[in-house]
Parts: C-alpha cells; structure tokens; sequence
C-alpha cells in the first residue's frame, strides 16, 4: 500500500506567515485552473474527495496541506496550491494568488519538489512556465504530470510527451541527453479517470518525501 494513502486533511491557508512551522518535508501540487490537479492528488492518494475538484475553475484559493501518517504520527505533508489562470477572478485576487505562490515556491525550505499538472492536450503554458521559472532557480526537482492523457491517442501522446520534454530541457541545467536522477526536470504521461501513470508517479513523491532523511524526515542543514 503506498504511504500517500495514509494522506489526512491538515490545515489551509492563506499567508505565507500561516504555514506550518514543522520541519517535515513537502510536496507541492500546481496547476491551471481545470488541469486536473485536485483529481490528481484524489487518485495517487487513493481517495474521492481528499482534495476538492469543484466544476468552477479558480475555486480552491488557498493553500491546502494534506499530512501523511504513519497510524498517528505525522511523517509528511501533500501541499495543494491554488489553481491559476482562471480569467473570472478578479485583479487583486490573481495578485494575491502570484505573490503565495511565488513565495511559497522559492522560500519554503521544507519543500523538496514540485509536482506540475498539465492538461496534455494544451501542453505547458505561458503560467506554467511562470511556475517553472520561479522553481527552477532552488534546484528542486520538478515532475509534469501531463494529465488527461486518455484523451489522447498513442501517436499524440508520444508526440506530446517528447514535445514538453524538449521544453524543459531549456530549464535544466543538466545536459541534453542525462536522464533519471541527473534531470532536475521531468514528465510523464497521466491520467486519472484511466489510472495511467500512477505506479510511476507515486514511486517518485514517495521517494521525494522519505529518501535519505533523519529518521522523522526533518530537514536537515
């Protein structure tokens, strides 16, 4: 059984100054508005409604901390950020939401990679991107997920995958043809209502989250 099944609702906010202040590791989720991101999470935790997928895009507005346990103790935390580029929210809404997420991003110490949804049939976009360029520089991992994938046929899917792989080799500072553990940025084909992808994915939060830590999973200097 994978260790994000044990996933719990912990605590939401809306301030930077609000987050917990336990050393335990993160794993931050980011995406559009209507990605997938909250099915996402759903599906790898192997829960219905852990995270709230609402029929309104940009409804989740805050940052969403889901812990993971060990029967009662707390080993880790799943960080669901507010979906972005959804047009109806107003001006100082969108400037809130870039100035959390940019801080939480390159500031956040416990955080030790970022987990980027992508509607696969619209590849990354000028936002996404803006997520990249404000991770990339901590030298933190960060794993597309390019959900939907089903809606998709094999060639497309191939074709797309190679595509934003591309992409991000602009970002990586990790030469062209490294692969694995060497690439600080990866991606992969995903899909939640056809469980396309699962095994891989979780394999790598997982390890994110409880590989070559102190025994609590602190963060160390």
């Amino acid at each position: 059984m994978s260790k994000l099944f044990q996933a719990r609702f912990a605590t939401t906010v809306n301030d930077t100054h609000c987050l917990p202040s336990t050393p335990l590791r993160e794993v931050a989720f980011a995406g559009r508005s209507n990605a997938g991101k909250s099915s996402a999470i759903n599906i790898l935790c192997n829960q219905k409604r852990l995270a709230f997928a609402s029929k309104t895009p940009g409804r989740t507005q805050h940052i969403n901390y889901f812990g993971l346990f060990a029967k009662d103790d707390l080993l880790a935390y799943l960080v669901d950020l507010p979906g972005y580029g959804y047009a109806a929210v107003n001006h100082e809404t969108k400037y809130h939401w870039n100035a959390l997420l940019s801080d939480y991003l390159q500031e956040r110490e416990q955080l030790v990679g970022m987990v980027l949804i992508v509607d696969a049939r619209r590849g990354i976009t000028d936002l996404d991107e803006q997520m990249i360029q404000w991770f990339v520089p901590t030298g933190k991992p960060i794993h597309v997920l390019l959900s939907k994938c089903d809606k998709l046929n094999k060639t497309e899917s191939k074709h797309t995958l190679e595509a934003v792989t591309r992409q991000l080799q602009q970002y990586d500072p990790a030469l062209p043809d490294s692969v694995g553990d060497s690439r600080q940025l990866t991606a992969q084909l995903f899909s939640s209502t056809k469980r396309i992808g699962l095994e891989e994915a979780d394999n790598l939060i997982v390890k994110w989250l409880f590989e070559a830590g102190t025994k609590e999973n602190e963060i160390t200097s």
